[in-house]
């Protein structure tokens, strides 16, 4: 299929969210036009840091209203356009018929469009690797794009919270098979991993949990990650040009997904402990670790660490089809920080 023109127009959906709204920038120091669809067009507390752009003054950034949940939003919005961009997230994932419906509707609007050749769709390292049984990451320790989570396992389901892992599934074949099906665009999945990096608006420092959990750093407590995982991070910078290079790579296939992470990975506290070292003229106090895991796991912590020590994420195919490469996690830590102190007036506890 051919790839999208240098200069033509793309849609990105969930625009004004913390990666839609990179995807949205980087696309335009790329050159391109942008159909940013965002759900209220007219809520300046989200859709400000947009209408900033320069692009936006001239007119090649323009902002569209579209509520995911609604059949045919993005019908005319697409019309006309060469790529789509598919980062938004549905409401709730782990009802698993709405989120069939919702990837319907949007696979709907891009074929009556007519003029769509890619879409890039957003999945998460969650479709890769989210287990129910940790023993899973002992049997299979590389995570790449061919893995997949044991779906066979009878726990895997929204009450186990595989959820969000199971409805990112559901869109990775839902768009791959519309695709194959209509012949006149092609699916390439992005799978990234914990995103970290500078917000651009104050409302972006609650949407993502990673950068989310920096801020309660900040103030003076966090949390233990689930089953004492490290994060597992890509900067958010780095995942925008991800999206843009599958969008113009000539290299990827139909159905064909990209794991989007820097293979960098860092235990949750020693995040906390990054905060000081990279910014000491802060003065941070740092922050108090809270586990709230019942003592049963507290007491398997030692071997759930060992598990994820044995474990390896590749990036290796992401970088043969992409010039993409991956800033250091200390940067991404210190813009975060910065981003989260100057755009979201965060206080901070101090020494």
């Amino acid at each position: 299929m051919a790839t999208i023109p240098k200069g033509g127009s793309v849609a990105v959906t969930g625009a004004a969210g913390f990666i839609g709204g990179w995807v949205v920038r980087r696309l335009l120091d790329k050159g391109y036009r942008v159909r940013a669809c965002v759900r209220d067009a007219d809520d300046d507390s989200k859709t400000a840091f947009l209408k900033a752009m320069p692009g936006y003054a001239s007119g090649r950034l323009t902002l569209h209203a579209a509520d995911l949940d609604e059949d045919g939003c993005f019908d005319e919005i697409f019309r006309g356009a060469h790529g789509v961009a598919h980062v938004s997230h549905v409401s709730d994932y782990d009802d698993a018929e709405y989120v069939q419906r919702v990837c319907n509707h949007i696979i709907a609007s891009i074929n009556g469009a007519e003029t769509v050749t890619r879409v890039v769709v957003t999945s998460s390292i969650a479709a890769v690797m989210s287990e129910v049984d940790l023993q899973e990451y002992v049997r299979r320790p590389v995570f790449y794009e061919d893995r997949y989570p044991d779906e066979l396992n009878p726990r895997r389901s929204p009450e186990k919270g595989q959820g969000y892992s199971i409805g990112k599934v559901i869109a990775e074949r839902a768009f791959a098979e519309a695709a194959q099906e209509n012949g006149n665009w092609d699916a390439i999945t992005c799978c990234p991993g914990d995103n970290v990096g500078p917000i651009q608006s104050a409302h972006q420092k609650n949407m993502g949990p990673w950068q989310h959990f920096i801020e309660t750093m900040l103030l003076g407590k966090y949390y233990q990650n689930g089953a004492y995982r490290p994060w597992m991070t890509v900067d958010v910078r780095d995942d925008a040009d991800c999206h843009i290079g599958l969008l113009e790579s000539v290299m990827v296939e139909n159905g064909e997904r990209y794991i989007a992470c820097s293979t960098e990975r860092r235990n949750v506290e020693d995040i906390c402990a990054s905060i000081d070292r990279l910014l000491p003229e802060l003065g941070h106090a740092g922050a108090e670790l809270v586990d709230p895991f019942p003592e049963r796991i507290k007491a398997r912590e030692a071997e759930m660490r060992a598990i994820w020590a044995g474990t390896e994420m590749r990036n290796d195919r992401i970088r043969a089809v992409t010039d993409v490469s991956f800033r250091p996690l200390d940067d991404s830590i210190r813009d975060c920080v910065e981003s989260l102190l100057s755009i979201a007036r965060v206080p901070i506890t101090r020494k």
